[in-house]
């Protein structure tokens, strides 16, 4: 009887065990627009690697690239609604979760990836993503896109007035909107999934992005002037479903946010490796390079100026003095 009762009580400790420990057995999906060898991919498989290491393989991060979950905006509603665990996209893309991130679209505001590394990661950054928990999100980070740059197939773009009439496909965000009309051209917002379809069916005639983008999605094939604009500059938020972070334990929260800290550091440094050898690779797969004078640039901030004051209202006159007081500290006080 004894031994009876001994083995009947192992056997209830044994079951009580085991639905704790397969409950902590999680795959999260994490799903981005870029392919699987762009920065972005490089810096999702990083963060993939470091999570199992430090989970002992209880934790599987599972990478869907190439927008094969939908776009930016889909994908946001699907970390809300708890179908997507994980993503990484413009920042800027946010502001329709809180006003505030719009500021990261603010056209030639960073003038070097550093600049905006110490505005994410200082006490603006940190506010910001702190904003995203009361949407169902949780913000996990800053990586970087990097600076993007003007595509079309049309015609060599060498000053501010070459871009007038020209259908450019923008991220659908206001600001990107309202610039690229500033400018002169039809802006066209479009998920990035569609953007190479629309490119090689001549929808559009062109596209703004950074030069690893341009690169990995082929638009070299669809696209012949590449001009050296560096318009904006591209935090990327890492967000993950609140829904999906508050049914870990502190334990495994912790590895994820140990694990994005690492992995930031790799794809930060990535990603401004390879925005050079980028270029290079444009060149050789035929791309025309221009670039503008410093004179044709000082053209595009002044017709893109009444875009920020804009913009600038919309984003709270607090957030713009924030912002623009670190990067003046930043830049000696000039």
């Amino acid at each position: 009887m004894k031994l009876l009762k001994t083995l009947l009580a192992t056997a209830l400790v044994a079951a009580s065990l085991l639905p704790a420990a397969h409950a902590q057995e999680r795959t999260i999906k994490f799903a981005f627009q870029n392919q699987k060898d762009h920065p972005q991919a490089q810096g999702a498989q990083k963060f993939a690697d470091l999570v199992a290491a430090k989970t002992n393989g209880r934790i599987a991060v599972k990478l869907f690239p190439g927008g094969t979950l939908g776009g930016d905006l889909q994908t946001v509603s699907a970390l809300q609604g708890g179908t997507v665990e994980m993503t990484v996209l413009n920042a800027g893309i946010l502001s329709a979760q809180a006003k505030e991130f719009g500021i990261y679209d603010f056209p030639f505001l960073f003038a070097t990836p550093q600049e905006a590394d110490a505005v994410t990661d200082g006490p603006f950054g940190k506010k910001l993503l702190e904003k995203l928990q009361a949407k169902n999100l949780v913000g996990l980070g800053y990586w970087e896109l990097g600076f993007r740059n003007l595509t079309n197939s049309k015609r060599p773009i060498t000053k501010a007035e070459d871009i007038a009439g020209l259908k450019i496909r923008v991220i659908q965000s206001p600001i990107y909107i309202d610039m690229f009309n500033a400018l002169g051209a039809n802006a066209v917002p479009m998920p990035f999934p569609e953007l190479y379809t629309a490119m090689e069916q001549k929808a559009v005639d062109g596209q703004e992005n950074p030069f690893s983008t341009i690169l990995s999605s082929k638009f070299a094939e669809v696209q012949k002037y590449l001009t050296v604009t560096r318009h904006m500059y591209n935090p990327q938020a890492v967000i993950v479903s609140k829904k999906f972070w508050d049914s870990l334990n502190p334990a495994d929260q912790k590895a994820l946010t140990d694990a994005m800290a690492e992995a930031t550091t790799f794809q930060r440094g990535v990603s401004r490796v390879q925005a050079n050898v980028a270029l290079e690779d444009l060149k050789k797969a035929g791309m025309q390079v221009s670039e503008f004078s410093p004179a044709e640039l000082d053209k595009l901030r002044a017709k893109v100026k009444p875009v920020v004051e804009k913009h600038s209202e919309k984003v709270g006159a607090e957030t713009v003095k924030e912002v623009y007081a670190t990067l003046a500290k930043l830049r000696g006080g000039k």
